[in-house]
């Protein structure tokens, strides 16, 4: 068997009142001037500045950049890599889901290493760690306050640029579900169903192992239970918790088994019309599992039977079937759109967007590989 490396950052928080316990480990460090990395709506909402004021209390100078956009670009990445310059700051601290994050590693990774972010598209393309960073989450999907992916659109090729690298992997991450109650249901919903499809891409993946499976799996049950009742009321905290917790094992399991051809797909629908990720995720899964059943049929019953579903009487392939109508059901009840179409994509740019999917790293540890045409069937099914 061949050697295995699992990757997480060294010191995770999790729980109600995590962020307030954070400081002091933050302190610790020995960090004087920190860049707190974050978007437009969480600084108006005045959370940025409530964090500035606790780093304060530890004797931690932060400047604010509030400039991570839904879809971080790498215009993003340069305004906050030139303030991080010029206000000499020892470290990063992101706020918010998976943009601020994303955002924030592109920002510590070139402060470290020199060069464009795109200089490190791909796999292990650094020399050295990033800028010390800590991860704030606010969000219950995308895990990327524990990963080692970054994702980063760049505006003049219209692409998502994915990222995979040890070296921009958190010092600590935080999640404390008080910093989640205010989130929109539309919101809930979307970075939920970024979570499942986390866990089942690992999952399938042809990276999986014994460690990664019991992650997803157990993401993929916390999921089901949860996610509804997160997106019906969003103030119940124990149905926030148990996202955090979800989210946080499905990024445990991605983090190291990779994903599939679904991110492949998604991260093009986002950098070439600017879409929000959780969403186009929650419509291709069930379409590329489709796909993928021919060959991962056993591992997609697992997912049903962790869904709730009984599959008792139903061979491998039937249960299969019956994931894929568990995982479009939930979708439905959180109110997904039905299909690509709905969200403005067009059939005529398909072969482009099956194109630069199939260059993608994420697909490389897609269960069953695929052809241009098989990749635009896929999109063309999802419409």
């Amino acid at each position: 068997m061949s050697t295995t490396t699992f990757f997480i950052p060294p010191v995770n928080m999790m729980g109600e009142g995590s962020l307030n316990d954070a400081m002091q480990a933050i302190r610790a460090y020995g960090f004087h001037h920190a860049l707190i990395v974050t978007d437009a709506g969480l600084s108006r909402a005045g959370v940025a500045a409530r964090v500035a004021a606790l780093l304060a209390e530890q004797d931690i100078e932060a400047t604010i950049f509030s400039g991570a956009q839904p879809n971080p670009t790498v215009g993003n990445v340069e305004a906050g890599l030139a303030l991080l310059r010029g206000k000499l700051c020892d470290c990063v601290i992101s706020l918010g889901g998976g943009s601020p994050h994303d955002c924030a590693k592109g920002i510590a990774l070139v402060a470290a290493n020199g060069g464009h972010i795109s200089d490190y598209e791909g796999v292990d393309r650094s020399a050295r760690p990033q800028l010390p960073l800590i991860a704030i989450n606010t969000t219950a999907g995308t895990a990327s306050e524990m990963t080692r992916f970054c994702i980063i659109t760049d505006e003049a090729r219209h692409i998502k640029m994915a990222i995979v690298d040890r070296n921009v992997t958190p010092i600590l991450s935080v999640n404390d579900p008080s910093l989640m109650l205010a989130k929109p249901p539309a919101l809930t919903a979307a970075t939920g169903m970024d979570a499942l499809t986390h866990a089942v891409e690992a999952y399938v993946s042809t990276a999986a192992t014994p460690i990664t499976d019991a992650c997803a799996l157990k993401a993929v049950t916390l999921i089901a239970a949860n996610l509804r009742v997160a997106v019906a009321d969003g103030q119940n905290m124990h149905a926030r918790e148990q996202m955090a917790y979800a989210q946080f094992l499905a990024g445990m399991a991605f983090n190291n088994a990779s994903l599939g051809f679904v991110h492949a797909m998604a991260h093009q629908l986002g950098g070439f019309y600017d879409l929000p990720h959780g969403v186009c995720n929650a419509v291709l899964l069930p379409h590329v599992e489709a796909f993928n059943a021919e060959v991962a049929a056993p591992r997609l019953a697992d997912i049903a039977v962790a869904m709730g579903v009984d599959v008792s009487a139903q061979d491998s392939a039937g249960a299969a079937q019956l994931c894929l109508a568990a995982i479009r059901q939930l979708a439905a009840d959180v109110s997904i759109p039905a299909g690509l179409t709905q969200l403005g994509v067009k059939e005529a740019d398909i072969p482009v967007l099956a194109g630069n999917a199939l260059k993608d790293a994420c697909g490389l540890t897609n269960p069953r590989p695929a052809t241009q045409q098989q990749i635009e069937a896929i999109f063309r099914a999802a419409m």
